[in-house]
């Protein structure tokens, strides 16, 4: 569990596209990493939220969650001064299966932390 981050670190956590951030990893980030109400995705305040439910808390598809990895690898490839902490994401409240989500990080920047039992 990530409770304190670095000046250089981000807390990236899963969200829903509507941004609400009421429980989970996502109230952790609005509590303690500036994210915001309303931002579902990308970085905010020392967070990124990553959506992998929709506004309505279904699940999101597959080719969604392949476009908003593209979109996080752009971010880490943006600011590589930058080390962004990956959550768990769409393992909790989403119900995805760590199997599931971890297949979708494959060769990730190398300022992206993956969680430690997801490496390899």
């Amino acid at each position: 569990m990530i409770t304190k981050l670095t000046p250089n670190q981000i807390f990236v956590f899963g969200s829903n596209t509507a941004g609400n951030h009421a429980g989970g990893a996502a109230r952790q980030a609005a509590a303690d990493f500036g994210a915001e109400d309303g931002v579902g995705e990308g970085l905010i305040g020392r967070s990124y939220a990553f959506p992998t439910l929709n506004g309505d808390l279904s699940k999101r598809s597959d080719q969604e969650l392949t476009h908003s990895v593209e979109l996080l690898y752009a971010a880490c490839e943006e600011f590589p001064e930058l080390e962004f902490l990956l959550t768990k994401v769409g393992c909790g409240i989403a119900g995805f299966t760590e199997e599931h989500m971890r297949s979708f990080f494959q060769n990730p920047p190398d300022n992206l932390i993956l969680p430690e039992d997801w490496n390899g």
